[in-house]
């Protein structure tokens, strides 16, 4: 029998399977197009009937992946204007079970909720109400534009969790017992909407997955980027300058200002984007995002949050090893490297090293590059609130794919298919290689159930001891893992 729910805006018929009812594709609110273009998110229109929410909705515009990385993450595109739309995953639609709002990765410019190995059937099958969602990307949700709020895609969030708010427990879900979580630009949206007075009183607890509360730009920065696609396009940097361009061309033109970007990242041209090479990041506009998310965070914002937050041991390695570029990187480009981000360089040179004996320049490269933009910013976070006394735990997942001679190591976005128990989700083997450990994904998935059910993952929380829980091929709990590397970055970011 086919489940139909009623929600604030009308009913909405699911699919059911082995105990666990999907709703997909419903819309949280309105078309963000026409007249609602570059708006803050308006109401949905309620519906008479029941409305089909058999399969995903419309995804945001956005371009593919650039090769090599499209090879290796799957990114569904689905046509249509209905962009801000929903998934929920229940098994029981009587219940009062705890929430998870995932919120999707892509640097703020690709995925979506339709992503493979984001299905929540086993959230659902271990007793979670899981959710996921859709919000706009790349210049339609985060350029700043004179005449339109700013970091529409992080209001469109925020809309989706009143959403959750509203309707959740017609799902079998308990509204006062949600979890936002989220990977990549997902774990810093994550971030942002602990730091924003918008989402106050949305959801209990947080998980952030390689991504933390550095990545966000100045006011002045975001003016600069939204003056440099205007001119590319020939118009003015403003809502109603920006109102007659077609989705598709300005995906396009957005693509073009990152890829120059990208070439030639002068901080004194592009500010913060010339480091983390995001040109359509949050920004601090003052109202949205009142501040950096990191300095809400160190000034006390979420502290009636529980959190876990974490990262992968070779982060950086997909974004150099794929395309090769690791191999090109010698001595004196390291070195360099090493010093453009303030690091001293012999001490830091030596303390690298020793910690990866066996690595080459280009794999002491991607280290130092994953520490800066992952690690060090996940740890700062942990940090203020350790400082707070509050309830922070820290993972780090070092299991290794076997891909491209092993030189991948734990990668970016890996740990996906192990917290979702989902290796086998289509795509899943592109980023593991074969017959990645199951009994890894049992336990790190019965961790993040844990988290959202309890508050509890199941290790020590982050204190003076800096524990930290370890899953690899041999998981456990250590205390202060790597403190000669993290040492280096005391006093920078």
């Amino acid at each position: 029998m086919e489940p139909i729910v009623e929600t604030t805006l009308g009913r909405v018929r699911g699919t059911a399977s082995g105990g666990i009812s999907v709703f997909k594709g419903i819309p949280y609110a309105a078309p963000p197009f026409g007249e609602l273009r570059f708006a803050a998110p308006a109401p949905a229109q309620p519906w008479d009937g029941v409305r089909d929410a058999l399969e995903f909705g419309p995804t945001a515009p956005k371009p593919p992946y650039t090769p090599p990385l499209d090879r290796l993450l799957r990114d569904p595109s689905i046509p249509g204007e209905g962009i801000l739309n929903l998934n929920v995953w229940t098994p029981d639609l009587e219940a009062a079970l705890p929430v998870m709002v995932w919120i999707h990765g892509g640097a703020f410019v690709n995925g979506s909720s339709a992503v493979p190995v984001y299905d929540g059937s086993a959230f659902a099958r271990d007793g979670v109400v899981f959710v996921s969602i859709n919000y706009r990307l790349g210049a339609e949700g985060f350029l700043y534009l004179d005449g339109a709020p700013a970091n529409r895609g992080l209001l469109d969030q925020v809309a989706a969790l009143r959403w959750v708010r509203e309707n959740i427990a017609a799902f079998g879900g308990n509204p006062d017992l949600v979890t936002i979580a989220g990977e990549s630009a997902g774990a810093m949206s994550v971030t942002s909407l602990l730091a924003m007075p918008d989402a106050e009183g949305l959801f209990r607890r947080a998980i952030a997955q390689s991504g933390a509360g550095h990545a966000a730009m100045s006011l002045g920065t975001a003016k600069r980027i939204a003056a440099a696609l205007a001119e590319s396009l020939g118009i003015e940097p403003t809502r109603d300058g920006f109102a007659d361009i077609d989705p598709d061309d300005l995906v396009v033109a957005q693509e073009s200002l990152s890829r120059r970007i990208l070439a030639e990242p002068d901080p004194q041209e592009w500010g913060e984007v010339a480091a983390d090479s995001m040109a359509f990041e949050p920004c601090v506009d003052g109202t949205v995002l009142p501040g950096r998310p990191i300095d809400r965070i160190v000034a006390g914002a979420a502290s009636d949050i529980d959190l876990l937050i974490g990262t992968n041991a070779d982060e950086y390695s997909l974004f150099l090893v794929p395309g090769g570029v690791d191999i090109g990187i010698d001595e004196d480009v390291l070195r360099m490297m090493l010093g453009a981000y303030g690091l001293d360089v012999e001490t830091a040179l030596a303390a690298y090293r020793a910690s990866r004996p066996d690595a080459v320049p280009g794999e002491l490269l991607s280290a130092v590059l994953g520490d800066w933009m992952f690690l060090i910013p996940a740890l700062r976070i942990a940090e203020a609130r350790t400082v707070q006394l509050l309830s922070t735990y820290v993972y780090r997942f070092e299991w290794p794919s076997s891909l491209f001679e092993g030189r991948l190591g734990a990668t970016h976005a890996l740990e996906l298919g192990f917290t979702f128990d989902n290796l086998a989700a289509e795509g899943g083997e592109l980023l593991t290689g074969p017959h990645p450990p199951q009994v890894l994904a049992d336990d790190m998935h019965r961790a993040w159930v844990s988290f959202v059910s309890t508050g509890g993952p199941g290790w020590s929380p982050y204190g003076e001891s800096r524990t930290v829980m370890c899953f690899g091929p041999e998981s456990g709990q250590l205390e202060d893992p790597g403190a000669d590397v993290r040492v280096l970055w005391e006093g920078i970011r």
